[in-house]
């Protein structure tokens, strides 16, 4: 092992596990990648509770205790009562980011509420409804009720209002799925915006946290396939270059929205910054060094979240040789016009990816609804 996840680390990058499940919070392995691994944060999405959630839950296992990983007892319990099963996926999902959360609690009180976070999600259903989104986000608020959670709210056109009326309500944000330049200067303009509302409504700006989650292996799995397609040297020669570059120019342009004049009168009101986060990480190319988006997105006030295979990886052979983003805006320019020179379209990879990630955690989410409403049914006491 290396001492690379804490070279990261002093370098200002903060280490977040992109995993959450009962067993882990149960078996004591979340506190020891605290101590052992720098993990100082957790994000979870619609993918990860149906994954944690559903192994197990409709199986026929032999021992009732294997079955669900940890969820069996509540699941029972849930069924006796006869919740339906939205009400019964809100009470086990917010169980866990409770229990995380005061895991978490020393990192957050130690941080002055930087790290120490774990995010859970708006119902992926809602990501094109405003309204149902806010609704929804104060509900989690409410119901987690830990000061060390973050609101996941999708950076769809919907989310930027959304975005801008929590923050306004003094409730921390991680937005997510955030894939073009253009939507993450949305995101963070709806974030000043909702820190303006907070300012202007006398709430204290510095209890209010917020990350941006900017994903990047997808972006270089779509133009890969793409570039793969054109087969040209030119083209193969780009390969693996897109997503290093869109995120480092998200980077660019967080340093240039919290540069501003506009940013410099909420720091006053002692604001803190909205990170950028570096979001589905784990490389899908085994072309690729398996770090590859840990080694190449280094640079201050940023967030890493990891899989765990991609910490692990990290922790054994991760090369931490500085900030690797400074200095490398015009390359990464240069490497986006030579993809539109070669007819790819920006523009059409990036709203494909909004569209897809969408999708993907809305169908993640109901296949989780209904392996759970089949597992209440089977816990169902029987009349009589």
């Amino acid at each position: 092992m290396t001492d690379a996840l804490k070279r990261l680390s002093d370098e200002g990058v903060a280490i977040w596990l992109d995993d959450l499940s009962r067993k882990r919070i149960t078996s004591g392995n979340l506190a020891e990648l605290i101590d052992e691994q720098h993990v100082v944060g957790v994000t979870t999405n619609p993918s990860i509770f149906q994954k944690a959630i559903s192994s197990g839950v409709g199986s026929p296992r032999s021992s009732a205790a294997e079955r669900g990983d940890g969820y069996e007892q509540q699941l029972t319990d849930l069924a006796t009562r006869k919740v339906t099963v939205d009400e019964a996926i809100r009470m086990i999902t917010t169980a866990d980011v409770r229990d995380a959360a005061d895991i978490l609690r020393p990192v957050f009180d130690a941080t002055d509420g930087q790290d120490g976070r774990v995010s859970i999600e708006v119902d992926p259903r809602l990501a094109h409804h405003t309204a149902a989104t806010v609704a929804e986000a104060k509900q989690l608020a409410w119901l987690v009720d830990r000061p060390n959670t973050l609101i996941k709210i999708p950076a769809t056109k919907a989310g930027l209002p959304a975005i801008t009326e929590v923050i306004g309500k003094g409730i921390s944000v991680n937005v997510t799925l955030i894939f073009s330049l253009e939507r993450y200067r949305e995101v963070m303009d709806a974030y000043l915006a909702g820190l303006e509302k907070a300012k202007a409504a006398g709430l204290d700006l510095s209890k209010i946290h917020s990350v941006a989650s900017f994903f990047v292996s997808r972006v270089d799995t779509e133009i890969d396939k793409r570039l793969g397609a054109i087969g040209t040297p030119e083209a193969e020669a780009l390969r693996g270059k897109a997503a290093l570059a869109n995120a480092r120019l998200a980077y660019q342009a967080y340093e240039q929205v919290f540069g501003s004049e506009r940013w410099a009168a909420l720091d006053k009101a002692q604001a803190n910054k909205q990170r950028p986060l570096w979001a589905s990480t784990g490389v899908k190319d085994p072309a690729y060094k398996d770090t590859l988006y840990v080694d190449e997105l280094v640079a201050p006030g940023t967030v890493n979240t990891m899989p765990e295979a991609t910490l692990d990886a990290t922790a054994d052979h991760g090369r931490i040789t500085g900030n690797t983003i400074a200095g490398t805006y015009e390359q990464a320019r240069a490497d986006l016009d030579a993809l539109a020179e070669l007819g790819i379209s920006y523009d059409d990879v990036v709203q494909l990816l909004e569209d897809e990630g969408v999708e993907k955690f809305e169908t993640s989410w109901i296949d989780l609804l209904n392996s759970t409403e089949a597992e209440l049914k089977r816990l169902a006491p029987s009349e009589g």
